[in-house]
């Protein structure tokens, strides 16, 4: 059994790198650390690794994408931090969550048809949730509460969708970043609160 157990850390160490930094990340996203964005972008390099090769292509397309991503929040959540003196949690309009979630369900029907022509698994599902993702990781960088209510719901998706793709490790990662997103959430609704920017 020990054994069998070592056997597979063994071969999915890139999955276990990537998902010990992905849980640390997030949890010193939910703490609004700026430590979170090294960590996260090397979680984002190891996961590009792990999708393309279980053949997520829109999981692996995700990871490059967040890696922008990571760039611009570490970049607009140290700004936040010079003229504030904290990470401060910004309001999210209504207009702008309606438009990013309609950008989300237009991105899910586009990638789902590209990668579907490139034979990918699951190419619809995993196109949401990648198309979801980048709303949340785009509210997450511009410190938007409702990062965390997104995340909740894709978080939980992906569970389902990893333990398809024997990704259990993965699964199990992605079950404690729901976790760590309703603690994000809780801790969020008590941070300072400024206007929309």
């Amino acid at each position: 059994m020990i054994a069998t157990v070592l056997h597979y850390l063994v071969v999915h160490w890139i999955e276990l790198a990537g998902g010990i930094t992905t849980g640390v990340g997030i949890w010193l996203t939910a703490r609004r650390s700026l430590l979170c964005w090294p960590i996260i972008l090397a979680a984002d390099f190891l996961y590009l690794v792990v999708f393309y090769q279980a053949r997520l292509l829109s999981d692996a397309i995700l990871q490059i994408f967040f890696v922008a991503f990571t760039l611009y929040g570490w970049w607009n959540w140290w700004r936040g931090v010079q003229q504030d003196g904290e990470v401060r949690v910004v309001r999210l309009p209504l207009p702008n969550s309606m438009a990013a979630l309609a950008i989300g369900f237009a991105g899910t029907f586009a990638v789902g048809a590209l990668t579907k022509r490139l034979n990918a698994a699951l190419p619809y599902f995993d196109a949401s949730l990648l198309s979801f993702s980048l709303v949340a990781s785009w509210w997450q960088a511009r410190k938007h509460i409702a990062n965390w209510w997104l995340w909740i719901v894709v978080d939980a998706l992906y569970i389902g969708e990893y333990i398809y793709k024997d990704l259990w490790l993965t699964a199990v990662i992605y079950a404690v970043l729901v976790w760590i997103a309703v603690l994000g959430l809780r801790d969020w609704r008590h941070a300072p609160v400024v206007a929309s920017t």
